[in-house]
């Protein structure tokens, strides 16, 4: 089964991802997870205020800047984890640095 792992953060979320001292524990984290064969693949995002936004209402596109949802968490980056349980998806995100500074979302993919 595949799992999506959204890490989320405050409003600074663009600075605590390009903070150096989180960013290196991420990275091995992204290491290990891909050595033991459960990382499929993950990234960190830009910043939420370089987003743009798409509705289409009534057949016109209506685009906005910045992202969907007004609140106080934004998604910061996601990896794609292959793992045998749901059990072992929750271990893998408790195990991301990420979750001591921010959130992590899991949830099964389609």
């Amino acid at each position: 089964m595949r799992y999506l792992l959204m890490l989320c953060g405050g409003e600074s979320v663009g600075e605590q991802a390009l903070d150096t001292d989180i960013t290196a524990p991420c990275l091995a984290w992204g290491e290990e997870m891909t050595r033991r064969g459960m990382r499929v693949d993950g990234m960190g995002l830009r910043p939420p205020e370089s987003a743009t936004t798409i509705r289409v209402r009534g057949g016109k596109a209506l685009l906005t800047d910045g992202p969907f949802a007004e609140t106080k968490e934004q998604i910061g980056g996601i990896n794609v984890l292959e793992c045998e349980s749901r059990e072992q998806a929750i271990e893998a995100a408790r195990s991301h640095p990420w979750a001591a500074i921010g959130t992590i979302e899991v949830r099964e993919m389609l």
